[in-house]
């Protein structure tokens, strides 16, 4: 971020017609459109040179969030689509199109340092230069493993081919920061457990016993989704988009048909609204237990960890009894879902899920009066609101730093606005914050899930629809935050581009803010605290 941005916002979020008449006085745009299934308004630019400068007064005066960015490759060029959400309103884009032959834009990283991870994925996969940008190459893509220019989204690459053979790259080093004398950098992982079981590799560098840089690498199995959704029907779309991330299945696929909904103009009934609440509520619930188990174990804390992993197990077992998978696989389909349930199975998982939380809640008193706990989390890992803000921190990552967005208010969907709830946020953002802020949401997924259950209404809980073409994008807020999916549908019905935009993929790039001037024996407890997926990045 460069000096004279503030930190903060300089006033509260805009109303949406307010935003774009500033945005129209201030930069002088002729043309200002509804946008596509999904986004209110699309802000087309002409003149390339002002994009950083727009995205700037979007994020920072106008108290925008960033959404992230879409690259399509069209027939007659590049589409770039930096998308914000306008708090209260819904999203807005900012729209360049680059004619063929041209494959460079200015960066905007420097006035939105959120959208560093993004443009640098787009650069790896596409092989769209940002000018500016302090760092291309060697990120999702990593130079030790693959070659150069590959592109692999690009509309000539063939998913099915193999392109080359992978040869580790014996002399590739990694960028190092830290010169001072006596500085040296920790290499842990690509195999790295900490909790979490994925291929996830982190570069930390120190001069001492506190780390001063550090860098996490992954993307070690990237498998390429949304290359692969690229000429598939709906269906087998959204059993890619249901499968790269387990801990949030339900939430991408959800996402996922949402966007298939607005292509198509379907209305989910009233019932599948509601179940499709019960269910999203009842993976954030089993989510935030595996993460609560994490933390546990990460500080020793072993009887209260294996605890709080019986919880996540009882949370699993109801989800498979109640829906047939434990993760909750299957169950979304554009215009509803699959099945319906009879109120036989909702009572029984509501006292699952009661049950769950009584237990959860016996565990958190233990664990406030732990005072070797405690002192574990306390100031330890800690986010200020400014950096959260700068780096656009999600979910409970973003709210334990008060940062209080949430999807299901801000952009409400499938019914949440019936449903009253309050959004925890805390503001010290160390570990403690977290944790409060996890266990908060955990009980407010159960209430959830009993209100939903108790208030549904008779009749259907899917409409069929009838494939058309065209773009939307549809949203979630998944247990780690927001997560977006933008969709677009050929003549054919069959998917032409496909793009994830997780809650992981933003959050892993404000990790370090956490790490960086704390202890190495801190390090695991931190990575503990913001419950990410690597699955989610590696897709």
């Amino acid at each position: 971020m460069s000096a004279q941005l503030p930190l903060v916002p300089s006033a509260e979020p805009m109303e949406i017609r307010a935003l774009i008449e500033a945005v129209r006085e201030r930069f002088g745009l002729a043309e200002i459109r509804d946008g596509e299934a999904g986004i209110i308004y699309t802000v087309v630019l002409e003149k390339r040179e002002i994009l950083p400068e727009l995205c700037r007064f979007l994020f920072w005066d106008c108290g925008c969030g960033l959404g992230g960015l879409i690259v399509e490759e069209r027939p007659n060029g590049w589409s770039l689509s930096c998308l914000f959400l306008v708090p209260g309103s819904g999203w807005i884009s900012v729209l360049l199109e680059l004619p063929s032959g041209v494959n460079s834009v200015p960066s905007i990283s420097a006035q939105v340092h959120a959208a560093d991870w993004h443009e640098r994925e787009a650069e790896d996969l596409f092989g769209l230069q940002f000018e500016g940008h302090p760092r291309l190459g060697d990120f999702i893509l990593h130079d030790q493993i693959w070659p150069e220019g590959l592109a692999p989204q690009r509309k000539q690459v063939d998913a099915n081919r193999a392109r080359f053979e992978r040869r580790p790259n014996s002399e590739w080093r990694p960028l190092l920061v830290v010169q001072d004398p006596g500085a040296f950098a920790m290499p842990m992982g690509p195999v790295y457990e900490g909790g979490i079981g994925e291929p996830l590799h982190f570069i930390l560098e120190t001069v001492g016993e506190d780390v001063v840089r550090a860098v996490p690498r992954l993307f070690y199995k990237y498998r390429g989704v949304e290359k692969v959704a690229e000429g598939e029907t709906v269906d087998q779309a959204l059993l890619l988009a249901e499968r790269f991330a387990a801990t949030a299945s339900f939430a991408h696929s959800l996402g996922f048909c949402q966007a298939v909904e607005r292509i198509w103009n379907l209305d989910v009934p009233p019932r599948g609204r509601q179940l499709r609440v019960v269910l999203a509520e009842l993976e954030r619930l089993r989510h935030h237990a595996g993460t609560i188990a994490g933390i546990c174990e990460s500080t020793a804390l072993a009887v209260a960890g294996s605890q709080v992993t019986i919880i996540e197990e009882q949370l699993l077992r109801a989800s498979c009894q109640f829906t047939g998978h434990r993760y909750l696989f299957g169950m979304n389909v554009p215009g509803g879902l699959r099945r319906d349930f009879e109120k036989t199975a909702l009572d029984e998982l509501n006292r699952e899920v009661s049950e769950a939380v009584k237990r959860l809640h016996a565990i958190e008193g233990r664990l406030y009066f732990t005072s070797s706990f405690l002192d574990r989390l306390e100031d330890v890992g800690k986010v200020t609101p400014e950096s959260a803000r700068d780096l656009n921190l999600l979910g409970p990552v973003g709210r334990a730093s008060g940062i209080g967005h949430d999807l299901r208010r801000e952009c409400t969907y499938s019914g949440y606005e019936n449903y009253p709830f309050e959004i925890p946020r805390e503001m010290e953002g160390d570990g403690y914050a977290r944790l409060r802020v996890l266990f908060q949401e955990a009980y407010q997924s159960s209430a959830l899930i009993r209100q939903a259950s108790e208030s549904l209404k008779p009749g259907p809980v899917a409409v069929a629809g009838t494939p058309r073409p065209g773009a939307a994008l549809g949203w979630v807020e998944a247990p780690i935050g927001a997560a977006l999916h933008w969709l677009r549908l050929d003549d054919e019905g069959r998917v032409e581009r496909y793009h994830a935009i997780t809650s992981s993929f933003n959050n892993w790039h404000g990790f370090r803010v956490a790490v960086e001037n704390f202890a190495f024996q801190d390090f695991p407890i931190i990575l503990a605290t913001f419950g990410l997926s690597a699955a989610e990045c590696d897709r």
